[in-house]
């Protein structure tokens, strides 16, 4: 699902009607826990949460004229997806998250290395989403991602 748009705004109004609410809702919740020094940006045809270059000159390795991706919201084919590259970086982050999600659904976990996937909409976590945006800073994501991923 290819969604051409400038803004979080316009994206969310691109998606089909049972979506948009979903999509507002998790980036509602990211708005308001991640912690300060993320912003909040379309990446990679995605609504993103990044590390500003005005933090970390350095940007993305891959491309540093890029600022360094956190967390990102998609539309996919078949699913809603949340990418959290702290998840793929941090184990313990990555085993709380799996430890914690039965708690709080009843559907079966659905996630790639730091993709979570959820087909259905009407069962996505939030308050588990919530919580999760809370627990790393921008200034943990930075000395994460310079340890496990920057090379």
């Amino acid at each position: 699902m290819k969604i051409e748009a400038n803004t979080p705004d316009e994206y969310i109004a691109q998606l089909p009607e049972d979506r948009q609410k979903a999509v507002s809702t998790l980036r509602e919740l990211l708005q308001n826990n991640l912690p300060e020094g993320f912003e909040e940006r379309m990446s990679y045809g995605m609504i993103g949460y990044i590390v500003p270059h005005s933090v970390y000159p350095a940007g993305y390795h891959c491309d540093p004229k890029l600022p360094l991706p956190f967390i990102n919201i998609a539309s996919q084919k078949n699913f809603i997806a949340l990418y959290h590259m702290g998840i793929y970086a941090n184990k313990n982050l990555l085993d709380w998250f799996i430890a914690e999600y039965p708690k709080h659904c009843t559907t079966k976990l659905d996630m790639g290395k730091s993709c979570i996937r959820f087909k259905k909409i009407d069962k996505i976590p939030f308050g588990l989403i919530t919580e999760l945006a809370k627990k790393m800073s921008c200034s943990e994501w930075i000395d994460l991602y310079e340890q496990q991923i920057k090379r």
